[in-house]
C-alpha cells in the first residue's frame, strides 16, 4: 500500500518530518517497510540552471542555428549552439550544462555532452518544455520571466515539488489503513495522545445538491450479495485529461492517470478506501442498472480484453440486456467512460466480502477494488464516497447531477458493541492505566463511549474497524496508540522455554507421554504384581532381589515387578493372540526390588532394604502400516533406537558423551546400555529368543527401558542457552572413509572436534556400506562436516586445509583411508 506524505498533509496539518511520521505509523501497527523520495521530475533537473542570453548571432554554416553566449553567473560566458527559432538576446532561459542528465519519454536519461555543431563548439543545451519533462511544447525554448536570477537551479525556479512515498505493509486485518484518510486517523490519534500539535480536517460533501431530471434507475436482485447499492447520474460531463494536481496525486502513489472521471474514482478510492465505478450512461440499455447473480457459463469480456466465463455465484452489474461489470472486481470492455462520454452513472456500493473473494480467486483477478471489498470496507461511508466523487467530477469536468442518488439499503448496518473491564484490560496489557487514558485513546480512534462506570465502559466500534469485535481487540487498539514501548518490562520474566531449577515431575511425565503419543505410541498400564518364575533364569534382575507377596492371590501375582519389560511382553503376546500384531506401546510405572545392606541384622524387616523406582518402557513390534506411500515394512531395532534417542535429546542429552556397552544377553539378543556417569540411564535392543519363547511370541520384539530418576537428572540439567544468529554462511564437505569394523563413528566424531576446534559445527554419519567391493573386516562411513566461523566468511583455501587436516587425523589415529 503506497501512501503519499504530501497527500496526508491535505487532511492533517503538522510539523513532523517524513522520518518521524514513518516511525509513528510503524509504532501504531501500520509498518512502513520502505520510504523513498519522489520527485516531480526524476532527478530534479540537477545541472539545469537559469542563464541569460548575452549575445545571439546566426551560425555561419546554417540557416536555422544560432551561436549564443550565456551568462551563468560564472566569470566567463558560456558558448552554446541553439536551434530554437525563438532564441534572442536578453532572454532568461534554462540551460542544461555539460554532464546534466535529462529524462526522456521511455524512462531513460539523455546526457548533455560538450560537442561541435557544424564546426562550432557547444557547451550545453538551452531547453524547451518537453526536453525538461515539464510540458509538451517543442515549438521553441522556454523563456523565463526577466526577473529570474541568473545561476538559480531549475528546481527552485520552477518550484518543482518533492514528495515522500511510504510503502506500508498492511496486515490482513487492517484494511482500514488502505487509504490516506485511514492512515491519517491513526496518525491523528497518536499525535493527540502524545501532545503533538495537529489540525485535523476531512473533505465535506455538504455542497452536493440533487438536480432536475430522471436518473438511471437501479434494481438489486441479490440483496445478500449487495446489501447497499447507490447510483448517481451526472449529465453534460466533458471527459478529458485531469488537472495537474490530480495527476500528481495519482502518479505519486504509482498510478497512471487515464481521464478525469476515472481518475476521480481512483482518487476517492485512495483517499477514503472506498471503491467506485463509473459507467457511460449511453451504454446502459434501458437506462436501468440491475444487480444480480450471473447466469451459468456466461461469457463476459473484461477491460483487459480477455473473455472470461462466469458462474452462477458471481455477482454482476447489468443493464436490462447484458452484464456490464463483474461487481467489485473488474469492469467490462463496452461500458466504461471514454472521451466521447457525456453522461456518467457513478456506482458506490457495499458488496459481500466472501462473494467478492470467491469470484476474485476463481477468475484470478486481483484489483485495487477487490483487495478492499474482500476484506470489508466501511458500509457507512458509501453515500459520502459517491457524493465526494460526484462533486469532484462536477468541479473538474463540469456536468449536473440528475435527480437524487438512487439507493438500495433495506437493512442499515449497526456498529459492534463491546463491554470493557478496566481490570481485565490492565491484566492483558501488563500495566495499570487510568480510566481517563482508556477513554481518551478510544475517543481519538472514533470509538463511541456508550456508557462508563468505575469498573469499565461500553463502546461502539467504528464501522471501518471490521476486525474489532472483542475486548482483547480493543486492548490492542489502546496499546497501538499508547505505545508498546511504554509498557515497562518486569524485573524478571518466566517463559515456558526455560526450564525451572525444580521441574515438576508431572509436567515432565506429560512431556514424555505427549512426545511418544505424537509418534503413534499407545500408553499401557499394567499391574505391579507379576509372576515370580519370569525371574528364575534372569541375571539382570535376579530372583533374590524380588519383593514377595506374603499372601498372594495366585502364583501369577506372587511378586512385585523389578522391570517393565516382562509386563510389556505380556501385552504384546495378548494383542498378537487377538490378531493385533502391529504394536507401538509405552508404559510409565513403578518397579520394586529387595536390596538389603550387608550389615543389616534383619534385612526383611528393614524398610531401607526395599526400593521403589519409576521407569519407562517403549515397545516396537510388528510390520507397521501399509499405505499408498509405502509398502508393508517391519518394526526394527533402529526405529526403537531412534525414538529413544529422540526422547533423550529432548532433554539435551549428549549421546556422544555417554558411555555405551552391550545390552545384557539374558534379556536382549543385541542392543545397547546407555550410561550417564556410573548410572544406567537406559537399555534397548532386540528381545532374546528364549525370552520370546517364554511368552510364546513368534515375531521380533524391540524393547527399551529407561530409568526415570536418571532421566530426571537430565531434566534438571536442561538449561536453555541463547546466542546470536550466525552472520556468516556455513560450508559443508563430505568424506567417504574406509575403516576397520572396530572403529566407531563416535571415535571419529571425537577426533574431528579435537582437530578442527572453533570452526567445526556438525559431524553427521549419513551412510554405512559393507559389501563385496571392500574387505570383509572393513566398512565405509560417509560423513558430512559443517564448518562455520562466527567472525568471517570461510575461504575455499581455509576449508580445503581444514579437511586435509581432518583426513590426516583420521589416517593417523584410526587407520582410515579416503575412498
Amino acid at each position: 500500500m503506497n501512501i503519499s506524505f504530501n497527500w496526508l498533509k491535505d487532511y492533517l496539518k503538522f510539523d513532523l518530518t517524513a522520518e518521524q511520521v514513518s516511525a509513528i505509523l510503524t509504532s501504531t501497527g501500520l509498518e512502513v517497510e520502505h520510504m523513498e523520495t519522489v520527485e516531480q521530475i526524476p532527478g530534479g533537473l540537477a545541472g539545469v540552471i537559469v542563464a541569460e542570453v548575452v549575445e545571439c548571432v546566426p551560425h555561419p554554416d546554417s540557416d536555422h542555428l544560432h551561436i549564443t553566449k550565456l551568462n551563468t553567473g560564472a566569470p566567463e560566458l558560456l558558448q552554446v549552439v541553439c536551434g530554437a527559432p525563438n532564441v534572442a538576446q536578453g532572454q532568461k532561459v534554462l540551460l542544461a550544462t555539460v554532464g546534466t542528465e535529462l529524462p526522456t519519454e521511455d524512462g531513460s536519461k539523455f546526457k548533455i555532452k560538450r560537442s561541435k555543431i557544424r564546426g562550432v563548439e557547444s557547451n550545453g543545451m538551452i531547453c524547451a518544455e518537453d526536453e525538461l519533462g515539464i510540458g509538451n511544447d517543442h515549438s521553441g525554448i522556454m523563456v523565463l520571466d526577466p526577473a529570474a536570477v541568473v545561476g538559480t537551479p531549475a528546481r527552485e525556479q520552477l518550484k518543482l515539488k518533492e514528495d515522500t512515498l511510504f510503502e506500508i505493509g498492511l496486515t490482513p486485518n487492517r484494511i482500514d489503513g488502505a487509504s490516506h484518510i485511514g492512515v491519517v486517523r491513526d496518525l491523528y490519534a497518536y499525535c493527540v495522545q502524545h501532545d503533538i500539535p495537529v489540525e485535523y480536517t476531512l473533505p465535506v460533501v455538504s455542497d452536493f445538491k440533487p438536480g432536475p431530471g430522471i436518473p438511471v434507475s437501479i434494481s438489486v436482485e441479490a440483496p445478500d450479495l449487495a446489501p447497499r447499492y447507490i447510483g448517481i447520474t451526472i449529465k453534460d460531463v466533458k471527459v478529458g485529461p485531469s488537472p495537474d494536481w490530480l495527476k500528481e496525486r495519482l502518479m505519486a502513489i504509482g498510478q497512471r492517470p487515464i481521464n478525469c472521471v476515472v481518475d476521480v474514482t481512483n482518487f476517492v478510492l485512495n483517499e477514503m478506501g472506498h471503491p467506485l465505478h463509473a459507467f457511460d450512461v449511453a451504454k446502459i440499455r434501458g437506462r436501468k442498472v440491475v444487480v444480480r447473480r450471473s447466469t451459468p457459463d456466461c461469457k463476459f469480456t473484461t477491460l483487459d480484453g480477455v473473455e472470461r466465463t462466469l458462474c452462477a455465484d458471481d455477482l454482476v452489474i447489468c443493464d436490462v440486456e447484458r452484464p456490464m461489470c463483474i461487481a467489485g472486481v473488474f469492469g467490462g470492455l463496452d461500458s466504461g467512460v471514454t472521451e466521447s462520454t457525456t453522461d456518467v452513472f457513478l456506482e458506490a456500493a457495499y458488496f459481500n466480502p466472501v462473494s467478492i473473494r470467491k469470484t476474485s480467486k476463481r477468475l484470478g483477478l486481483k484489483t485495487d477494488a477487490s483487495f478492499r471489498y474482500e476484506r470489508g470496507i466501511n458500509p457507512m461511508v458509501t453515500m459520502v464516497a459517491g457524493m465526494r466523487a460526484a462533486l469532484l467530477i462536477q468541479e473538474i469536468a463540469g456536468g449536473q447531477v440528475v435527480g437524487s442518488p438512487q439507493e438500495f439499503y433495506p437493512t442499515p448496518f449497526t456498529c459492534a458493541k463491546v463491554d470493557l473491564s478496566y481490570e481485565r484490560m490492565n491484566r492483558l496489557i501488563g500495566k495499570e492505566l487510568a480510566p481517563e487514558t482508556y477513554l481518551s485513546i478510544l475517543k481519538s480512534l472514533d470509538f463511541t463511549i456508550e456508557s462508563a462506570h468505575s469498573a469499565g465502559c461500553s463502546v461502539s466500534v467504528p464501522a471501518y474497524r471490521v476486525d474489532v469485535t472483542r475486548e482483547c481487540d480493543v486492548v490492542e487498539e489502546v496499546l497501538r496508540i499508547y505505545g508498546y514501548n511504554n509498557i515497562e518490562l518486569p524485573v524478571s520474566m518466566r517463559a515456558s522455554i526455560n526450564p525451572s531449577e525444580h521441574p515438576d515431575p508431572e509436567k515432565v511425565r506429560k512431556t514424555v507421554s505427549d512426545l511418544l503419543a505424537d509418534r503413534g505410541f499407545v500408553e499401557i498400564m499394567n499391574n505391579s504384581l507379576t509372576k515370580g518364575e519370569y525371574y528364575d533364569k534372569c541375571k539382570t534382575y535376579p530372583a533374590e532381589q524380588l519383593v514377595h507377596i506374603v499372601n498372594p492371590l495366585s502364583n501369577d501375582l506372587n511378586v512385585m515387578r523389578q522391570t517393565l519389560i516382562f509386563n510389556a511382553l505380556e501385552v504384546v503376546a495378548r494383542n498378537i493372540n487377538h490378531q493385533t500384531n502391529n504394536l507401538r506401546l509405552f508404559e510409565i510405572g513403578n518397579c520394586y526390588s529387595f536390596r538389603p545392606k550387608a550389615d543389616a541384622e534383619n534385612p526383611k524387616a528393614d524398610l531401607k532394604s526395599y526400593r521403589e523406582e519409576l521407569r519407562l518402557s517403549i515397545v516396537v513390534s510388528g510390520p507397521g502400516a501399509k499405505s499408498w506411500r509405502s509398502e508393508l515394512g517391519t518394526g526394527n531395532y533402529f526405529l526403537l533406537k531412534g525414538v529413544l534417542e529422540l526422547l533423550l535429546k529432548r532433554f539435551k542429552a549428549n549421546l556422544y558423551d555417554m558411555e555405551t556397552e552391550a545390552a545384557p544377553s539374558d534379556l536382549f539378543a543385541e542392543g545397547l546400555v546407555y550410561k550417564l556417569g556410573n548410572k544406567t540411564l537406559a537399555m534397548a535392543g532386540t528381545v532374546a529368543k528364549p525370552l520370546l519363547k517364554l511368552f510364546d511370541i513368534k515375531q521380533p520384539v524391540f524393547v527399551a527401558e529407561v530409568c526415570w530418576p536418571v532421566l530426571f537428572d537430565l531434566v534438571k540439567r536442561d538449561k536453555i542457552k541463547y546466542k546470536e544468529l550466525p552472520r556468516f554462511p556455513e560450508v559443508r564437505r563430505d568424506l567417504a572413509l574406509l575403516v576397520d569394523e572396530s572403529v566407531t563413528f563416535a571415535e571419529l566424531r571425537k577426533t574431528a572436534f579435537q582437530t578442527a576446534r572453533g570452526v567445526l559445527r556438525q559431524v553427521n554419519l549419513f551412510d554405512v556400506y559393507r559389501g563385496p567391493k571392500i574387505l570383509c573386516d572393513k566398512k565405509q562411513y560417509a560423513i558430512s562436516f559443517v564448518l562455520q566461523d562466527e567472525e568471517k566468511t570461510l575461504t575455499d583455501e581455509f576449508v580445503e586445509a581444514t579437511m586435509n587436516k581432518l583426513l590426516k587425523a583420521f589416517e593417523s589415529k584410526h587407520g582410515a583411508q579416503l575412498r
